[in-house]
């Protein structure tokens, strides 16, 4: 039986036309699910709403923030996002929403409106333009909460059944993503509907999937043993629910990039603090447990996954085909700020969580594949990556494979950041 369209759903797609529709029916809804008057309903339009909305709204009692994350399918859920009460009762650092449905299609949550900025926002001004004193607050205040969240991951670590883990919500960001539901049919989900059959324009070569995803990626002179098709097809057979109990679970925010993160300065300190939980869970496979925080806050910048046409203005890339090779060659890189970010990272938080994993017997042989794996899905899927499909362009959409690739494959020979991430974090080395 067809699902009747969330009002959610119907809201987020109305943003989008930026005709007004959207703030009423916003309005109409937290008068239903809250008896509130909402007055002065705003939508914010920014570049990290790519499966949600938020915005902000006042009444009677003050002005308040509000969040909602809206996937495929909620409408057949049975309302088990937004558990903030599970991090804070662990000890994560978390900002409790003062309003909250879980509803299926009709899951939001309200806060108390923050003059904080979230950290998505201080980072991209440091992007734009540097400032050391900043900069090394914000490198601080990482690094504060990567130690936070590890003394949870640690305290909560527990041998987990293939029953608990596919219970946890945290699939819907990489598994289910991949397949149809309920069948569960390959490929299926967004992979299917954004890139299977489709073409792919990169600057001076056009390829359709059929080609692309075949194709070996030479990248600045780095060949990489697994094109895209390859890492799909392994993510597929290794990150199916059932096969991620081997490493234990936590409990987890689980989709904690930045712009679910509240960044906070008291009397020249710094510290953050997660909200929008609609992942978070207490058998939260651990080694997929940061893979979305190290992506999305660190890989995905300097500008290439959110904001396209900077990319574009700042960086050149380009594509020769040679048999089945793609050589690509660009300018992109990490920059060294979030390259410090991603020290922390290795160093505070994925290091001592692998090391524990090893000495309690829960560390895969396999768990460089099983990270790497998330990581590829990471850009692939949270919007579509191809060239005129949404806001890429081709010089975007090819840094964009670039790097899911460079993150998914170990290379044929030689090194990157993200191999020298991974050698920094393996509990078998040094």
């Amino acid at each position: 039986m067809t699902q009747p369209t969330s009002r959610t759903a119907e809201i987020r797609k109305l943003a989008k036309t930026g005709s007004g529709e959207a703030e009423r029916l916003l309005a109409d809804l937290l008068r239903d699910l809250f008896a509130i008057d909402a007055r002065n309903v705003a939508i914010n339009h920014d570049q990290y709403s790519l499966n949600s909305l938020n915005g902000f709204f006042e009444t009677d009692e003050g002005a308040f923030f509000f969040k909602f994350h809206q996937e495929e399918g909620e409408e057949a859920m049975s309302g088990e996002y937004y558990r903030a009460d599970i991090l804070a009762k662990a000890g994560l650092p978390v900002d409790q929403p003062l309003l909250m449905s879980v509803l299926p299609g009709e899951q939001i949550l309200v806060y108390r409106r923050r003059t904080d900025p979230r950290f998505s926002d201080v980072l991209r001004a440091l992007d734009m333009k540097d400032d050391v004193a900043a900069r090394e607050k914000a490198v601080e205040a990482e690094r504060g909460l990567s130690e936070a969240v590890l003394k949870v991951y640690l305290d909560t670590l527990h041998p987990v059944s293939a029953a608990e883990v596919a219970a946890e919500p945290i699939h819907r960001l990489f598994y289910e993503r991949l397949i149809d539901a309920p069948a569960g049919s390959y490929p299926g989900g967004r992979l299917s509907r954004f890139y299977v059959g489709e073409d792919f324009a990169f600057p001076g070569l056009t390829l359709g999937w059929d080609q692309l995803s075949r194709c070996r990626f030479v990248i600045n002179g780095i060949e990489y043993e697994e094109g895209i098709g390859a890492l799909f097809d392994a993510a597929h057979q290794r990150l199916a629910p059932a096969c991620l109990a081997d490493a234990g679970g936590v409990v987890a925010h689980g989709d904690a990039h930045n712009a679910n993160v509240w960044y906070e300065e008291h009397d020249g300190s710094s510290r953050l603090a997660f909200f929008d939980p609609a992942f978070a869970g207490e058998n939260i496979p651990t080694l997929l447990a940061e893979v979305k925080t190290t992506f999305h806050n660190i890989l995905a910048h300097p500008f290439w996954l959110y904001d396209p046409a900077e990319a574009a203005a700042r960086y050149e890339a380009s594509a020769v085909l040679a048999g089945d090779r793609l050589h690509v060659t660009m300018d992109f890189t990490p920059s060294p700020f979030r390259l410090a970010l991603l020290d922390v990272k290795a160093e505070a938080l994925w290091r001592p969580l692998l090391a524990t994993l090893k000495a309690r017997g829960l560390l895969p042989a396999d768990w460089r594949r099983v990270v790497r794996l998330g990581l590829f899905l990471c850009p692939t899927l949270v919007m579509n990556l191809r060239a005129g499909a949404t806001s890429h362009n081709p010089v975007s959409s090819l840094i964009g494979l670039s790097v899911a690739v460079m993150a998914g494959s170990e290379p044929v020979a030689g090194e990157d950041a993200v191999t020298r991430f991974l050698d920094a974090i393996d509990p078998g080395r040094g």
